[in-house]
């Protein structure tokens, strides 16, 4: 007897083969998912290492560590009300200055110190190690490329740069700029960092930020959050306002990038007068400067200082008369690193020349004030 099975019909197969297809499908979708999260996670991985790696490069340490030398929270907590808020800053000061602390004695202060020194690199290291501890410095563009490349790359971290010339000459539009440029991201001149704004001429001028930041494309608001400003209307002034300053740059959550004092003799030229009082003037010119540096240092910041100038009756004749020179004395031509000589041009173009640097030839180059900031002019 022959039975006869039917075969299924056509449509059978090709539901099979679908749902076949469609199991492929989605185990290849679940492939697909896991390995997104997998990279998920190794991204969030390598952030989080990112992360820890920029915490340990911080250019400074937090005097809170030195408790693990053994000193004890009270002395640490006299050391921060009197302007000390990390351990270099303890290694930058004089012995006589620390032993000034109400409640610290000699035998504080030496073990103060000591356990400071070990726990940062203050000693001798080898020119290899030096370059490589300079990697961490940053140059700040000034909106200018022709100005950029004769600075170098731009306004370097770790050093003063000074900007003086007669008034009318661009010294307030470029610090202007600067503070607007050193929030922008490192592809485009900046370090994604805050800035200190320290104004003792009262020349400063929220309004311009505006314009300089809507002429970059960013956020006029978010720009001014990002600068502290301060009025000093005097010379002692200054010295607490810089204290306040270290205090910021520890305390804030953020980094900050650059410090500007526009412009640093201000306060000087009034609060001291005459020959009597030249050395007394020169020799707090001197500490403020040194606090200047060491700041820069400290937190990997560049500072930008403004200068005035004065006539030299004596210094030309008839036929070529002499170039205004900037006050401030052999201290503050020694304490900075690169000086900039700044002059009027034609219209809204100025002239930048290199007056002094230790690295950088002597040259000029024209650039152009305008609404988003400076730019290049034409030679």
């Amino acid at each position: 007897l022959f039975i006869a099975i039917p075969r299924p019909p056509p449509h059978t197969h090709a539901r099979t083969s679908e749902l076949l297809e469609q199991q492929q499908t989605n185990k290849q979708k679940m492939a697909a998912a896991a390995q997104v999260r997998s990279k998920t996670a190794d991204a969030r991985a390598d952030a989080d290492a990112d992360m820890e790696d920029e915490e340990e490069v911080l250019p400074y340490s937090l005097i809170e560590k030195l408790q693990d030398a053994g000193i004890n929270a009270a002395d640490l907590k006299k050391l921060k009300d009197a302007g000390f808020n990390t351990s270099q800053s303890i290694v930058f000061a004089m012995r006589k200055d620390l032993l000034a602390i109400k409640g610290l004695s000699d035998q504080k202060v030496d073990k103060i110190i000591e356990a400071a020194r070990k726990s940062t690199d203050a000693g001798f290291v080898t020119c290899t190690q030096l370059v490589t501890r300079n990697k961490r410095r940053f140059m700040l563009s000034t909106g200018a490329s022709k100005l950029d490349q004769m600075l170098g790359g731009g306004v370097e971290s770790c050093s003063i740069t000074e900007m003086f010339g007669e008034f009318r000459c661009g010294k307030t539009q470029l610090c202007h700029s600067l503070a607007v440029m050193a929030q922008l991201p490192p592809n485009m001149g900046g370090a994604n960092g805050k800035v200190v704004y320290i104004d003792t001429e009262g020349t400063f001028r929220p309004e311009r930020l505006r314009q300089i930041a809507e002429g970059k494309g960013v956020s006029a608001e978010a720009a001014m959050d990002n600068i502290v400003y301060a009025r000093c209307y005097t010379s002692e002034h200054l010295v607490q306002l810089l204290v306040e300053a270290a205090s910021l740059m520890v305390n804030d959550d953020d980094r900050f990038a650059l410090l500007i004092v526009d412009s640093i003799m201000g306060g000087f030229r009034v609060d001291y007068h005459g020959r009597g009082e030249l050395s007394e003037r020169q020799q707090q010119l001197g500490r403020v400067l040194s606090k200047l540096k060491k700041m820069s240092e400290e937190f990997n910041v560049a500072v930008v200082l403004t200068n005035q100038v004065m006539s030299d009756p004596g210094g030309g004749c008839a036929f070529m008369p002499s170039h205004p020179k900037p006050v401030g004395g052999h201290i503050l031509a020694h304490s900075s690193t690169t000086r900039l000589m700044l002059r009027k041009g034609r219209a809204e173009q100025r002239v930048a020349k290199i007056f002094d640097s230790p690295w950088l030839p002597e040259s000029e180059c024209v650039f152009e004030i305008y609404g988003g900031g400076v730019r290049n002019g034409s030679d």
